[in-house]
């Protein structure tokens, strides 16, 4: 249940009606609409994806949203020579507007982009002079002349398609087989014998692409001398029999969906020869039932890294693997510490001695070390969390490039330190903001995207010492042609603060509030996630939907409690087994704090939450009847057994050796406790939350006698949202809470 982009994007609506009164706003200036809010093009400015550099470092690539049509993307690409810009392809010309097949359908969920059209993935050739592009079903290959053509491939609908490192091959999955094509000739084989049914060749399983963030499953050695890919066959995952009912009729869908306590696909890894003549089985060990976590390959090609998950999640193994006989053995082991789990990063780094770079929790913190023969060398330490992606390497100077809040538990910046011989760190990114970053494969030059609470998202390109070399998407708020300066008049400034929670650990709160009146007590809208893995309060941008709440008259307000991401082990492991306890407690403690708040009034604090957010307002409802007088319960589980393996069991064990727990975790048993008003919703082809969560709930609310309302979207997914319904779900929002915090 990794956090979806509508619970970010979307954060905080209120009222339309009756709650303006008051509210100071700039003389002439506009004010914000729903209308406005989801229109193109998109208040806060272009919004860049996929950002990449050419291997020889002359261009920047990126897919870049259109004016008139915020959710389809082109492929654009500067100089950065000059800086000039110039579109490679325009979506809309070249492609065919052919039905995505459900395997991308489902891709594209997993990836969060369920509403992306056009082009959402590229690949550079490594000689710099061309682009594969997947689009529609066809593949094509851009050049930087302005040339596109498509390759030769077979008709009908392909999944992760790639150049190889060297550039001798293009591969891609089709009909559940790798396809590898010989560029040279243009000739595509099937290298995979049996995907078929249940039987997947090169794909991610389901829990790999939805909560392991693993989006791909076969892997190209660095010199095409072999690839590396996954089977995994469906057959033990039971099925789901999802309706998934639409706005002019409904489709029956068989899904393989693993249950929390019940089997998963069975997982096999092999490595192959781009001819498919030779196939060998990796020694993945004895027991079948585990993660295929992880895989890459030493920079010689020699060595295949697998890291190998049990299904406890209790212990990671790091597997060195010989391609030519699959041959494996274990280098070292991650055991997690007691009450807790395993998180998995992607910070294994190969280096050209033979060490490794590793990311580890082991000290209660994720930190940088350097395994080399047998021992580690910690690159990191202290009370901050590394984060577990975007890490690169410059060999030749030794610097190791990381990402991290070490100035400041709010923040994200781009570091760097010598891993040859650790000690300072050298911070890259100006304070004050929320940064991610990406380095170049030598680790020379970085593409830094940035946020803070007054400035949407900038993208600039900059040396190894974090000088700005050039600005990719400037996207300056202040400047006239910005879709969001119109509104700054009206803007309104973020705050933070801390308050201490029933145990005494510190928690990070962020508040908007209108131009305050003496004497006023005002509404809040208290937005809430509360899952692990997701950190919601930063100095980074929120949206134009929280400046719109504050128009009409709120205070937005949210906290990080217990269970939530970057503050390490044991505030995160807070929820171990016993998920809907701590970060109840801790939420509750936000509403407490608000509630000794002159300015606030203590009964119009209205509680909303998406997803894992959902599942947090309805614990909450029931565990302190009257602390809100209304919760929003958006696409909400309501019974952990129903939701996926990798995930729930991570928290709260398997339910076949811990039911009890279970029993105390969901919401149906204490659904008569709930004495608040309460607004359901949920779409009605979810394949993340699957519908049986808000069906199960509606029933036991209902034998309950519990008085809710509901509203259901046909044919939407976990992602609710889309032209037209986005401002339908949020009126509908907004109309609840008119009538439920009317005095």
């Amino acid at each position: 249940m990794r956090k979806w982009k509508l619970g970010v994007a979307m954060m905080a609506i209120a009222m339309g009606v009756g709650m303006a009164d008051g509210m100071a706003l700039a003389q002439g200036a506009p004010q914000l609409t729903l209308e406005r809010v989801f229109a193109s093009p998109s208040l806060d400015g272009p919004a860049p994806r996929a950002v990449q550099l050419s291997p020889d470092g002359k261009y920047l690539t990126l897919l870049r949203n259109r004016d008139d049509d915020r959710e389809r993307y082109d492929l654009w690409a500067m100089d950065t020579a000059n800086g000039q810009w110039r579109m490679l392809i325009d979506s809309k010309k070249l492609g065919s507007g052919a039905e995505l097949s459900e395997a991308e359908k489902m891709q594209r969920e997993r990836a969060r982009i369920g509403g992306t059209k056009g082009i959402v993935s590229y690949a550079w050739a490594p000689d710099a002079r061309s682009i594969l592009v997947p689009l529609d079903g066809d593949l094509f290959r851009a050049r930087l002349t302005g040339e596109v053509d498509k390759l030769p491939a077979a008709a009908g609908p392909k999944l992760n398609a790639v150049l190889s490192p060297a550039g001798k091959f293009a591969s891609y999955l089709q009909d559940q087989n790798l396809v590898i094509m010989d560029l040279a000739s243009g000739t595509a084989s099937r290298v995979t014998p049996d995907g078929a049914g249940t039987v997947h060749w090169g794909e991610a399983e389901f829990v790999a692409q939805e909560e392991m963030a693993r989006s791909t499953g076969y892997w190209w050695s660095p010199n095409d001398a072999y690839v590396a890919v996954e089977r995994f066959d469906e057959a033990p995952v039971g099925i789901v029999t999802r309706a998934a009912i639409g706005a002019e009729g409904t489709s029956i869908v068989q899904q393989r969906y693993p249950k929390a306590g019940t089997p998963n696909a069975l997982v096999e890894l092999y490595v192959l020869d781009p001819a498919g003549q030779k196939r060998v089985k990796v020694d993945l060990g004895p027991d079948r039932d585990i993660y295929l976590a992880r895989v890459d390959w030493a920079p010689d090609g020699k060595t295949l890294y697998v890291q190998r998950q049990n299904r406890a999640q209790t212990q990671l193994d790091l597997l060195a693997v010989d391609p030519a006989s699959g041959a494996a053995r274990v280098l070292f082991s991650e055991k997690a510490a007691a009450k807790s789990w395993i998180n998995l990063s992607y910070g294994l780094k190969p280096l050209d001695d033979g060490s490794l770079i590793w990311w580890s929790e082991r000290d209660g913190h994720g930190h940088l070390y350097r395994w080399q023969s047998g021992t580690f060398t910690q690159l990191t330490k202290g009370p901050w969390e590394v984060a577990p992606d975007g890490i690169s390497v410059d060999q030749q100077h030794g610097r190791l490039y990381f990402q991290g809040n070490k100035d400041d538990p709010l923040e994200r910046h781009l570091y760097w330190v010598d891993y040859r011989k650790p000690g300072g760190i050298t911070r890259l990114t100006e304070r004050g903001w929320w940064n991610a970053a990406s380095m170049d494969a030598s680790g020379t030059r970085a593409i830094v995207s940035r946020s803070n609470p007054n400035q949407p998202r900038q993208v600039y390109l900059a040396d190894a010492d974090g000088k700005r070399i050039a600005w990719v998407q400037e996207n300056a708020v202040g400047g006239a042609e910005h879709p969001y300066h119109a509104y700054l008049a009206t803007h309104r400034e973020r705050s933070f603060g801390t308050i201490p929670g029933p145990d005494g650990t510190v928690l990070h709160w962020e508040m908007i509030t209108p131009k305050l009146e003496p004497g006023k007590r005002y509404p809040v809208f208290f937005q809430h996630y509360g899952g692990p893995h997701v950190q919601t309060v930063s100095r980074a941008w929120g949206g134009p939907l929280q400046q719109y709440l504050v128009q009409q008259g709120y205070i937005w307000f949210q906290i990080d409690n217990r269970g939530s991401a970057n503050r390490g082990v044991a505030f995160e492991s807070a929820i171990w087994h016993a998920m809907g306890s701590a970060e109840v407690q801790d939420q509750l403690a936000g509403a407490a704090y608000l509630k000794t708040l002159p300015f606030v009034d203590p009964k119009r604090i209205a509680t909303y939450g998406w997803s894992y957010g959902g599942y947090m307002t309805l614990k909450m409802l029931e565990a302190a009847p009257g602390t809100f007088a209304a919760g929003v319960s958006g696409a909400p589980v309501t019974k952990w057994e129903l939701y996926d393996t990798h995930y729930t069991e991570r928290y709260m064990g398997d339910p076949r050796q811990v039911p009890e727990a279970y029993g105390a975790s969901n919401t149906l048993a204490d659904a008569a406790k709930i004495s608040d008003k309460l607004l359901m919703i949920h779409g009605m082809s979810d394949d993340n939350v699957v519908l049986e969560n808000g069906t199960a709930m509606y029933s036991a609310l209902q034998q309950k006698k519990v008085p809710f309302e509901m509203m259901l979207y046909p044919g939407q997914t976990h992602r609710v949202g889309g032209p037209g319904i986005s401002e339908h779900l949020w009126n509908t929002i907004l109309g609840f809470l008119d009538r439920a915090l009317t005095k």
